[in-house]
């Protein structure tokens, strides 16, 4: 069983500003907002939505190919994941164009500001999305915007049920595009904050949203999830971190989770945990992609969080 990532791989450059965005900002002028933030550590990390995804499915044994376009600095990368057993078939390298690079600064209330120069991921559209490699789930994740819309229209075309999971690429689309961005999808994926936007552009409330796809998943960070699939809203609990060492990322791991109990068909409620559980492995790291675990330590740790045994993977 495998699963077919659309979306973006980047460099992530990661900043942690010892102190709280709003103490710095001026709420009253934010029309002349000039401000710098001290970040005395800098990481350079492996990230973007779609290699992250692909890289949380490996942990649980899951085969996932990240789809994307990538530049001629993407060497060091590309030695990474062959490492760690994730597929590159789907990864085309561009000669004359530099691999996506994002600039993350977080605060200690775990806020962040991002900045990211796409490079390569500008012309994801290349890729096609195949329909006969015995893909069994999609994902339509932040990418290039000709991307989102040919691969969400492609993934459709081939059968292919997929997520929707817009993330900081929302802001690019209108009501019409988002509109049918869901039509197509079979489950949509947002934060929050996300969901609300997503509810503004498009006319949609939360209900309306849920009645058009198999299931609306909305994350809260450490207040846990909401899935609301066939008129039930299912309060999925955040499973609790060992440590809280960085959040970034976590969302991406989140999403590993829901396609694992998807290809395995489980029912909502343990989907919703087993997502709720990568998450809060992949908080107690810095970075996205250095945690890592057994198979059967997640198990144990999913009784250990849920009281259940999740029964996947027999």
């Amino acid at each position: 069983m495998s699963a077919l990532i659309c979306g973006s791989i980047a460099y992530d450059n990661i900043m942690v500003f010892q102190g709280r965005f709003q103490d710095q900002i001026l709420p009253d002028q934010i029309h002349v907002l000039n401000v710098s933030f001290l970040v005395p550590a800098l990481r350079r990390e492996f990230g973007g939505c779609a290699a992250n995804i692909a890289y949380n499915l490996r942990l649980l044994d899951d085969l996932a190919y990240p789809m994307a376009t990538v530049g001629h600095d993407f060497g060091p990368y590309r030695d990474w994941l062959r490492r760690r057993g994730v597929p590159l078939d789907y990864v085309r390298e561009l000669s004359d164009a530099w691999t996506a690079v994002g600039y993350i600064t977080t605060d200690l209330a775990d806020n962040q500001i991002t900045a990211f120069h796409p490079g390569a991921m500008q012309h994801a559209h290349l890729n096609a999305v195949p329909a006969d490699a015995g893909i069994r789930w999609g994902m339509v994740s932040p990418d290039g915007r000709q991307a989102m819309i040919e691969h969400a229209e492609q993934f459709a075309e081939a059968g292919i049920p997929f997520i929707f999971d817009p993330g900081q690429g929302l802001p690019m689309f209108g009501a019409q595009e988002l509109n049918r961005f869901i039509e197509l999808a079979e489950v949509v994926a947002v934060n929050d904050y996300e969901g609300k936007m997503l509810s503004q552009r498009t006319g949609l409330g939360e209900a309306d949203i849920a009645a058009r796809v198999r299931a609306l998943v909305v994350t809260r960070g450490a207040e846990g999830s909401v899935i609301i699939t066939g008129g039930q809203r299912l309060e999925i609990p955040a499973a609790a971190p060992e440590a809280v060492v960085d959040p970034t990322g976590c969302g991406d791991a989140y999403r590993a989770g829901l396609l694992h109990g998807l290809l395995h068909g489980a029912d909502w409620e343990t989907t919703g945990r087993l997502a709720s559980l990568m998450g809060a492995i992949k908080v107690e790291s810095p970075g996205t992609q250095n945690h890592s675990f057994a198979p059967e330590s997640f198990s144990e740790r999913f009784m250990a969080s849920f009281g259940y045994d999740h029964g996947l993977g027999r």
